[in-house]
Formats: structure tokens, sequence, C-alpha cells
């Protein structure tokens, strides 16, 4: 592989989200090393001295968030975009309230599309009692375009089984990409939700979780829609080269989609999320949960979940968590079941 100069348009230091581009709205990336859990499923672990159901602050490498006795983000609304949750290690417990509900994880994702409005629960089960429970996760936000911003919302898994992985292995040294979204080469992931912009052939939405061991070497191809924008995420490992700029690890680079991006890894391997898609280019007016493409929209959105609950919440508590023995499994709106 040659270094040959690749049109890297910025680089810029990953905050708490991430910087995203059109047709992204957000990224957070959790990592926490909980300890073995108890009874309920929580941590063993004093929570004295946490502000719990406000709990960022990670004291101990781990943080409850809003949670008070599980981890995790008890029922919460969200209308007008989609989130995908990409599972590397560790479980999520989810409800919502078109009486879906899921225990995912270990290299599972979770594809939701809100759309007209829809309120879930994400809570973080410790299952292991007699050892740690890492969790690894990251959570990304799609746009949705103004005429899907009113579709039905949408509930799908995308199981690690059935998630494609492209290896690539040469002299001793490794290129691993999970394909969640977007084809590569033949690898071709599960479909994203119908109404999603990413289902789209047209938008060229690609989610790709890159791995590449130390002093691995791999080219990222040129997108194949004119338009498009692409950022690599180097949230772990030592640095990077991308095509001649170097790029230390909690850095993000918004490169020109349309080239090649040769990749070299440092001494210590790299990990990198990259995010691609065409812009949807519409105005976008946010609110907490609630992403339209005006403020009459957001008062609407208001208005409505205060009237409807978009559905109601058929759960008995705001954060529920499946029982230990669960296993990975998923309920659809429908009532059919999909075990893992």
């Amino acid at each position: 592989m040659t270094s040959a100069a690749t049109p890297v348009l910025q680089v810029f230091r990953l905050g708490t989200p991430w910087q995203t581009i059109d047709p992204f709205l957000f990224v957070v990336h959790h990592v926490d090393a909980y300890p073995a859990g108890n009874d309920e499923l929580g941590p063993a672990a004093s929570l004295e001295g946490r502000p719990l159901g406000q709990d960022f602050g990670n004291p101990s490498g781990w943080s409850m968030y809003h949670g008070t006795t599980v981890p995790g983000f008890p029922g919460h609304p969200h209308r007008g975009f989609e989130t995908v949750t990409f599972v590397r290690r560790g479980f999520v417990d989810h409800s919502d309230s078109v009486g879906a509900a899921a225990r995912f994880g270990e290299g599972d994702t979770q594809w939701l599309t809100a759309g007209n409005g829809i309120v879930h629960s994400e809570m973080f089960p410790l299952l292991n009692q007699d050892a740690d429970n890492p969790l690894e996760l990251f959570q990304i936000w799609l746009n949705l375009p103004a005429e899907s911003k009113t579709a039905d919302p949408h509930f799908s898994m995308l199981w690690n089984e059935e998630t494609p992985t492209v290896t690539v292995e040469e002299d001793g040294r490794t290129v691993s990409v999970r394909v969640l979204a977007g084809r590569l080469g033949d690898a071709t992931p599960p479909p994203p939700p119908p109404n999603s912009w990413a289902s789209r052939p047209d938008t060229d939405v690609a989610i790709w979780n890159i791995d590449l061991s130390a002093g691995a070497e791999w080219t990222v191809p040129p997108a194949s829609v004119d338009g498009t924008q692409r950022v690599l995420y180097v949230y772990n490992g030592s640095l990077v080269q991308v095509g001649d700029r170097p790029v230390e690890s909690g850095h993000g680079v918004v490169v020109d989609a349309s080239s090649p991006v040769p990749l070299v890894a440092g001494e210590s391997g790299t990990q990198i999320l990259l995010l691609q898609g065409r812009p949807i280019g519409e105005p976008v007016a946010s609110y907490g949960p609630f992403v339209l493409n005006d403020e009459e929209g957001i008062r609407q959105a208001f208005e409505d979940y205060r009237r409807t609950g978009f559905g109601g919440w058929p759960w008995d508590s705001d954060g529920p968590v499946h029982d230990r023995e669960a296993g990975r499994f998923a309920k659809h709106p429908d009532g059919r079941i999909e075990k893992r």
C-alpha cells in the first residue's frame, strides 16, 4: 500500500456526543466496566454518593446513567429519526410503547425507527453474579426526511449471526470490518427498516466498524454515490495513518468520500467507526428527543406526547428488565418472537 495523499477535509477531537454530519445527528460510545451483578441485575457495589437518576460521572469506570437500580435509560420518547444501537460487549434490555421487547448484545444491533413517535427503555442488565459485566456500545441517531418523520414506528433486530464481517489477513496482520449498513464488496447486511433513509439505494448510507491489528493496512473503497459524506471515528487503539495524515485515537476525520482512503494501523492496533451517507439536506429543528424540520414540528411533538404518550406504556416499570435467564430474544409488536 502506498501512503498517497488522501483528501482529509477536517480532523476534530471527539467529545460527548461525537460531532456528526448529515444525515447523522448523534453518536455516543458507551464503555462501562461494570462489576458483578446482584439479584436485581444491578451492580453488586455501593451506589453511595452517586446522583442516581443523573449519574454520568463514571467514578469507578462505570455509570448508572438514568437508572437507579439497574444502569441504563428508562422510558423516554423520540420522534422524527432513528436509533441504531450496536453492542460490542454486554447486553441491553429493550422495551417500548408499541409492545416490542428484546435482550440483545455481544455483536447484535437494534435499529428503531421512531417515526411519528415512540417511547422506549434501554437498560443494561448485569447478568453475571460471579464475574464482571463489561459493556461497550454505540448509539447512532440517523435522521429521517420530512416525508418519513410521520411514519409508523418500526422495530428491527440485526442479529450478530446475520451481520457480515469482512476479514482480510496478510503477513500475520488482520483487518476485520463489521458491516452494519451499506454493502462492502459481496457483504450485505440485513436490510434497514423500510422508511429509513438507509433503505434507499441512492443514499449510500454505511455503518462499518473497522478493527485493524497492529500494523495492518486496508483501503476504504470510494463511495458509490456522488455527494456522499464520510467520517472516520478513531475511537480506540494507537495512532493510525489516514493517507498521509497521522491521526491519534480520540479524533474524528472527515474525508472526501469520492476517494479511496488508505489506512495503516499503529503499533497496538486501531478501532474505527465509519459513518457515511448522502445528506438529506433539509432544515433540522431539534429539542432533546425530538428532531423535526421546524419549531412548529417540535411544539406539535410535545403536544402529541402529552396527549397520547406515543401509544402509552404497557410495562410495569419505567425501566423494565427481563429475567436473568431470558437469553437473547426479540418480541415484535405483532407478537412474533425470535430467540438466539
